[in-house]
């Protein structure tokens, strides 16, 4: 896509240009290392490196242009620099020109919240391919454009790749797109140019404290996503999450509210849970689903209530969700000949750990052992380490503390943060096997018939990343070959 400059910087506050912005561009990169001849090249400043150190790299390579938020000291003839407020928010916006605004093209449903954010998009794109729709995906898992499978490397993409992807899901025909939005990519201005449809809130707790700071600073960066939403589109929250009305303060966008307690426009009530599924009351009518646990609870009837708004038939939705699974590694079972349970689960945080504990703890039958295999992520939120680890000895029977994904850190060193937090009285259910693998082994070894084993913290994740090293690594399928092999 050819591009003249000053197409690319429509409604960005520029504070200087120096050069000529009559030019047209060929190519738009943040990372210096890809520019090619005739690129503009935008220099963000990002957590690990900062762009404006590469400016003249990205020229030597090719650059015609640069957006930046400081002159260099030395500055190039024949090349135009422009100088913005924010290089990171001009990205977006010029990503999105780029592209030709393809979020304007189709619908555009962006979901966030701590927890249950790649479950409730997931289920959104498969119920509306049921309902007969072309649609996209852009999750944590997998991004899909219809049938068409696109790997996903983080749970927002950067400005270019997502309306590169946005582009292709218009060209393909596309009219919706579910994606979830991360506080990273709020913060970080990955979606800034998009034009949301709507936006759902599902629930918010302790998490990436290493990058936000602060409780508040996460809050924030959350409710901002809803500041941004035009007046045409709708805001969806979960009004049982105490700050679920926060996400609302400032929106301009019609607001809307799901919740099981709380009085609500979209209400749900759970009649049966078992780890067979759920019986809810929805509307007025009582629906089998089989997804498991009160916080699937939740995240169905977002997911209906996101359908109500987006116009679709009630009966039509509710029929289809009955019949939909979960996406891969949230609450995944697993039932085996010999009667033990497994269960995968991508539980990373405290309330998560809580949450999918007090699920298995509601349908057991109270003979049965809760054996729990957990971890923490390394260069991650060091805070949440001990109350997971704590969580998870309050609800198990037995819990075995092993590697998650490390990263750089040692992993006993996690490990031993992760032991420091457990009350004494609980220490005699621990062990200790820092070996992954090992340690699913060996807590499938320890269950007996009826007994439910639960390996949490990498759900969905084939890899282990270990010095900067993605190792295959696959929990579900350890797991179930472990409990065959008992069988």
């Amino acid at each position: 896509m050819i591009k003249t400059l000053t197409e690319l910087l429509i409604g960005i506050p520029v504070l200087e240009i120096k050069g000529s912005d009559k030019i047209t561009v060929d190519k738009i990169y943040f990372d210096s290392r890809q520019v090619v001849p005739g690129s503009l090249f935008i220099a963000v400043k990002g957590t690990l490196s900062d762009g404006h150190t590469f400016i003249a790299k990205a020229i030597e390579l090719g650059a015609i242009a640069v957006v930046c938020e400081s002159l260099p000291e030395e500055r190039i003839e024949n090349i135009c620099y422009v100088v913005v407020a924010d290089s990171a928010e001009a990205l977006g916006t010029i990503a999105t020109h780029y592209y030709d605004n393809p979020s304007a093209s189709l619908k555009l449903v962006g979901v966030t919240g701590t927890n249950g954010k790649t479950t409730v998009a997931t289920l959104l794109f498969k119920l509306f391919k049921e309902l007969g729709y072309k649609v996209g995906l852009l999750s944590t898992v997998e991004n899909y454009i219809n049938n068409t499978i696109i790997p996903a490397t983080h749970t927002t993409p950067d400005p270019i790749e997502l309306n590169s992807l946005l582009a292709d899901m218009v060209e393909a025909g596309c009219d919706y797109c579910f994606m979830e939005v991360s506080s990273h990519a709020i913060s970080q201005h990955r979606i800034a140019g998009l034009e949301f449809t709507g936006g759902v809130f599902t629930n918010i707790t302790h998490d990436h404290l290493d990058f936000h700071k602060t409780f508040d600073s996460y809050l924030k960066a959350k409710r901002a996503f809803f500041d941004g939403l035009p007046r045409s589109a709708f805001a969806l929250t979960n009004a049982d999450d105490r700050n679920g009305s926060v996400m609302l303060q400032n929106t301009k966008a019609y607001k809307k509210s799901y919740a099981l307690k709380s009085v609500a426009d979209f209400k749900v009530k759970v009649i049966e849970n078992e780890l067979t599924g759920l019986l809810l009351e929805i509307n007025g009518q009582e629906i089998w689903f089989k997804l498991i646990g009160n916080f699937n609870a939740y995240n169905l009837i977002s997911v209906y209530a996101t359908a109500m708004l987006l116009e679709q038939d009630s009966q039509r939705v509710l029929t289809i969700l009955s019949r939909l699974t979960s996406a891969e590694g949230r609450f995944d079972c697993i039932n085996t000949p010999n009667g033990i349970i497994g269960i995968v689960d991508y539980a990373h945080t405290p309330d998560a750990v809580q949450n999918v504990l007090s699920t298995i703890h509601t349908v057991r039958k109270g003979i049965e052992k809760v054996i729990t295999v957990i971890g923490c992520g390394g260069d991650r939120d060091k805070t949440k380490r001990k109350p997971m680890a704590q969580i998870a000895c309050d609800w198990s029977d037995k819990v075995i503390i092993t590697s998650d994904n490390p990263r750089s850190e040692d992993p006993l060193e996690i490990i031993m943060e992760m032991e420091s937090g457990i009350s004494p009285e609980n220490k005699r259910k621990v062990l200790v096997i820092a070996d992954r693998a090992e340690a699913i082994r060996t807590a499938c070894h320890l269950a007996q018939a009826g007994d439910i084993v639960l390996v949490a913290g990498k759900g969905h994740e084939k890899y282990q990343e270990i010095n900067g090293v993605k190792y295959p690594f696959d929990d579900k399928k350890i797991l179930t070959e472990q409990l065959i092999q008992i069988g």
